[in-house]
């Protein structure tokens, strides 16, 4: 048996000490400074019948075995992490289920020859399937379409579908498809609510780049007011940076086992910025089919509004310290407002919510949207109690909204600088 000194082992065992710490690659716990005072501060003699080098190998096994079991806590750790993503990511599998390629053969209007249509072309989108055996889809997945086909995930054969109600403005559509055999082993996906940010979310779709289903995941990055571009309207979006590409319009975004969007469209020239369509704009667009049977559209006050951030301009409209709102600027002559609000007088609140000197209100912590938004959620007819300076006074009226196609395109409040 080979028999070390004292010191030779002391150094022995220093050196395995210090590679087993280095290879963690962890902040020290207090078990790991326990385990470098065990290592590193001289133990008490052993005893003359006792091996040096035998008794500091148990001294390394033993800090092994506290090491070890800060490893396997760090592991937990990970694990809830892991199930914390596990969750977020749920219901993907109920979506191979519910998520439909979508084949379209549109023929749109050719406006320098207005006689005639341009050439058939064939594109494709996404789309999934709601209760009541309906498909969301994106506006323009369909738009001028001639005839539709979809096939579901792991499917060869293609169904034709019918076009129930296309919303322009919002970019949603829904389809119902006829065939008993399509809705064999399908599952419906139900809505959830609005995504808080970074909170996890995957994309589930058919873009270019491959035939097949094709995930993506991200988080979401941002929430308020945005330009949608097949409809030209602003309205809600959710920013996110999981990648949304052409092909993935129409399908749904995920958290957990709800659906929280519509991806609709990406911002040209950047990275990592897509954009999908809210659930509050989803069910306003759904219930207005339900309601009516046809798609009934959004309320908007047809206003186009100035921030008055100046003070030279809030003395000059009499506004007080504690008054905050938006200048009207220009009223669309076809808007019920256009009856009793004037030009020059400014918007103090929206049904009690105070509208902000940049145009913005409250949402949820610490986050602003755009007032329009209040205005864009209302039901046809719905009135809204708008609160006004005019002449240095307080005004209070009730305006009936109704969704009118050139107060769409005028807009909410536009900011003008």
């Amino acid at each position: 048996m080979m028999i070390l000194s004292w010191s030779a082992a002391s150094a022995r065992v220093r050196r395995l000490s210090l590679s087993l710490l280095s290879l963690s690659r962890l902040p020290l716990s207090d078990g790991d400074a326990g385990c470098c005072r065990r290592f590193l501060s001289p133990p008490p003699p052993p005893s003359s019948s006792s091996d040096p080098y035998s008794y500091y190998l148990r001294g390394v096994a033993n800090a092994a075995n506290t090491a070890s079991g800060r490893f396997s806590a760090s592991r937990s750790f990970s694990s809830v992490a892991s199930v914390d993503e596990s969750t977020a990511y749920s219901g993907i599998e109920t979506a191979l289920d519910s998520v439909v390629k979508i084949f379209t053969v549109s023929s749109s209007p050719n406006y320098l020859l207005p006689w005639q249509n341009k050439p058939p072309r064939d594109t494709w989108g996404s789309g999934f399937v709601i209760p009541g055996r309906r498909i969301v889809t994106n506006a323009h997945v369909v738009a001028d379409h001639t005839f539709v086909l979809v096939r579901k995930h792991g499917s060869p054969n293609k169904y034709r579908a019918h076009v129930l109600s296309v919303g322009h403005e919002c970019d949603l559509a829904i389809l119902r498809v006829d065939s008993e055999e399509f809705w064999a082993g399908m599952r419906f996906l139900e809505l959830g609510d609005i995504p808080f940010l970074q909170e996890a979310i995957a994309v589930v779709g058919y873009p270019q780049g491959g035939d097949n289903i094709s995930i993506t995941k991200g988080v979401v990055s941002r929430v308020e007011p945005t330009q949608y571009a097949h409809g030209a309207t602003q309205l809600m979006a959710i920013q996110i940076d999981a990648a949304i590409n052409p092909g993935n319009s129409g399908g749904p975004a995920l958290m957990g086992d709800k659906v929280v969007g519509v991806a609709f469209q990406n911002l040209t020239g950047s990275e990592n910025i897509g954009y999908i369509i809210p659930v509050p704009v989803i069910k306003h667009f759904i219930s207005g089919v339900e309601e009516s049977g046809e798609y009934t559209g959004f309320c908007s006050l047809g206003l186009s509004c100035q921030p008055t951030e100046n003070s030279q301009l809030r003395n000059h409209f009499r506004m007080l310290p504690e008054m905050t709102g938006v200048l009207v600027n220009k009223i669309n002559p076809l808007s019920e407002a256009y009856r009793i609000l004037k030009k020059d007088d400014i918007i103090l609140a929206f049904d009690g919510v105070p509208v902000a000197n940049d145009g913005t209100i409250p949402f949820r912590n610490r986050e602003r949207i755009t007032f329009d938004h209040l205005a864009s959620m209302k039901k046809p007819n719905e009135t809204a109690l708008i609160r006004v300076l005019r002449d240095g006074e307080v005004k209070e009226f009730s305006i009936a909204l109704r969704p009118t196609g050139i107060t769409h395109r005028l807009g909410g409040c536009v900011n003008v600088h």
